[in-house]
């Protein structure tokens, strides 16, 4: 399928989601920050993982989901020894 010439917003797909496809979004909303709210151990952590994912958090505000297996890409990757490095 061809990308699309037009972008679409993230308010765009949001109100995309709640009117056309009838998803309640604030049900969703909440059941992520019951389950950030159980798993919230330390105040100032940056995350916490649950069922395979990890909530990323700013403050209180979870600002994405990734699954947990993910690698950050902000991290210098550490380069293995090879045969050829001395």
């Amino acid at each position: 399928m061809k990308k699309p010439v037009a972008e679409v917003s993230d308010h765009a797909l949001l109100r995309y989601l709640e009117r056309v496809l009838r998803i309640d979004v604030e049900t969703h909303r909440r059941e992520v920050g019951r389950k950030v709210d159980r798993a919230m151990a330390h105040p100032g952590a940056c995350g916490v993982r649950v069922g395979g994912f990890t909530y990323k958090l700013r403050g209180q505000v979870v600002t994405t989901v990734v699954p947990s297996h993910m690698p950050n890409h902000r991290r210098p990757r550490r380069r293995s020894k090879g045969a050829g490095d001395g």
